[in-house]
């Protein structure tokens, strides 16, 4: 090709006719290489199964689902407990797979052409499942040398997966109620002892709790009042004891004095009182004297009235019967009685004031208490009510733990359900011909154009004026067209690029020349 050439349709239209030979070659052999490749392979034969997720039968507003774990995980989880060889090892006695094998290779093996691949869930299903990480199924797939073999396997680890899902569910439910069980115990165990608590706390301070604030300040209030009025009828009380023992010392004076007027004793005392008196008047003045004749007769009348009384004593004296004591007069008496009930009314009075005096100190005192006792109180309520709150949520969570349980164990919950059991294929997925005569096809056209396309880079020939102008890199002068059968056919020239002219192949039969 020449360097510095601008090529059109019609060039590569021309190189495409001059290489098609080296093009079409490759495009033929290479699929057939491709195709007879494939049976240097061992043939692999895969057998698939599809299981479909199902949404719980239970709308989840009223019982969630106990598994909130991805589809997407739970299937990997339960993949690595299926492929375990505790589980693949009965598998293989049973099929009879490890016969002149090693177990652990044949083990490695499944594990190696086991796969799970989820459905991509169409319109319809993202309909129903809103969920982004959501899939309506999954595709197990296994791939042997044996097209019954792998029947067989993929049936195997199918099973083994669904009852594996089942037992998870369940066991994750039933595990979940036993966990909340004995976390209920322990929280009916602390709510029973907060209860205590506040219960001591209760009666430790029976009338100091918050709520009984106001009611102790009615109730001092109201004492307070009672202390005024009983003060009030004490004083009063000792008023009238003060006032009835006066006039009780001026009654009692009275009735003494008139009683020692009647008193033998004090008789003769004034008598002999009178008598020295009467001698001392007579020594100053005469027997006509006022004076003297009044003592005179003072002292006839006590003469008098002391004979009678000892007349009267004399005759006491004869009948053997003994003076009664002085009897009190009843004014007296009743003074006495009327004093000695206000002793009595003082006594009670001052009994009631102490009484309301203490209970004044002790509601006082209750209410200078109530701050800290308030304080104590709100923090055993809030750890009550805490303890209140977290049982009842571990009560409410217990009893939808139980109704999952029940719902997995009736299989009313998301379950996994096999839709299309494992197929027998009738032919091998790999080497895929198809695939590789395809393959082959690719190559091939791509090896084909590519050496068409580095011949056609190699080659230096001149084959029309274009080729002449880009490799003279002046403008052509003269052209000898082609006369006779070949005439309007394009013709190749050769020859060196120096000799200034092309040189025809073919001679000519007429010839033009152009300036």
């Amino acid at each position: 090709m020449i360097d510095n050439r601008e090529l059109t349709i019609d060039d590569y239209v021309a190189i495409l006719r001059r290489r098609l030979r080296i093009i079409l070659i490759p495009l033929f052999l290479a699929p057939l290489a491709g195709f007879g490749i494939t049976y240097l392979f061992p043939a692999k034969y895969t057998s698939q199964s599809l299981i479909l997720v199902e949404e719980q039968k239970v709308p989840e507003g009223y019982v969630k689902p106990v598994v909130t774990e991805d589809v997407t995980q739970r299937v990997a989880t339960m993949e690595q407990q299926v492929l375990s060889q505790a589980r693949l090892q009965p598998m293989i006695d049973r099929l009879g797979l490890a016969k002149g094998k090693n177990v652990d290779e044949v083990i490695d093996n499944i594990r190696q052409n086991f796969s799970i691949e989820g459905v991509e869930p169409d319109i319809a299903s993202a309909r129903h499942r809103p969920s982004a990480d959501a899939v309506p199924g999954f595709y197990t797939k296994f791939v042997a040398d044996n097209p019954r073999v792998a029947q067989q396997v993929c049936t195997e680890l199918t099973s083994m997966l669904l009852q594996e899902n089942l037992k998870a569910r369940e066991q994750v439910a039933q595990s979940t109620t036993d966990f909340l069980s004995r976390q209920l115990e322990q929280a009916k165990r602390d709510l029973d002892d907060q209860d205590s608590k506040l219960a001591v706390f209760k009666r430790q301070y029976m009338g100091q709790l918050p709520g009984d604030e106001d009611n102790n300040l009615k109730l001092l209030m109201g004492l307070n009042s009672q202390l005024d009025a009983n003060t009030q009828s004490l004083n009063r009380a000792q008023q009238d004891k003060s006032y009835a023992q006066s006039v009780l010392s001026q009654q009692l004076a009275s009735w003494k004095a008139s009683r020692m007027a009647t008193d033998p004793q004090t008789l003769e005392q004034q008598l002999a009182a009178l008598q020295s008196q009467l001698v001392t008047l007579r020594a100053r003045y005469t027997d006509d004297h006022p004076d003297v004749v009044k003592t005179r007769n003072d002292i006839a009348q006590l003469k008098r009235k002391l004979d009678e009384v000892n007349a009267s004593g004399s005759q006491q004296a004869d009948t053997g019967t003994q003076a009664a004591a002085p009897q009190e007069p009843l004014e007296i008496r009743q003074l006495r009685l009327q004093i000695h009930q206000y002793d009595e009314s003082i006594a009670q009075a001052t009994r009631e004031q102490k009484r309301l005096q203490d209970e004044i100190t002790t509601y006082e005192s209750k209410l200078a208490l109530s701050p800290a006792v308030e304080e104590h109180y709100k923090q055993l309520t809030r750890d009550y009510d805490t303890a209140q709150k977290f049982y009842n949520d571990l009560l409410a969570k217990k009893s939808q733990s139980e109704m999952q349980t029940d719902m997995e164990r009736r299989q009313q919950g998301e379950q996994m359900r096999l839709l299309d059991p494992a197929n027998l294929p009738d032919s091998p997925s790999f080497p895929n011909r198809v695939m590789f005569a395809s393959s082959g096809l690719g190559f091939g056209l791509a090896l084909g154009v590519g050496l068409a396309l580095w011949l056609e880079m190699r080659d230096k020939s001149i084959r029309n004026e274009q080729d002449v102008i880009a490799a003279l890199r002046m403008p052509m002068l003269v052209s000898l067209p082609w006369i006779g059968n070949g005439a309007g056919e394009p013709k190749r020239y050769g020859g060196p690029r120096d000799s200034g002219a092309a040189a025809p192949k073919e001679p000519t039969k007429k010839a033009t020349v152009e300036v």
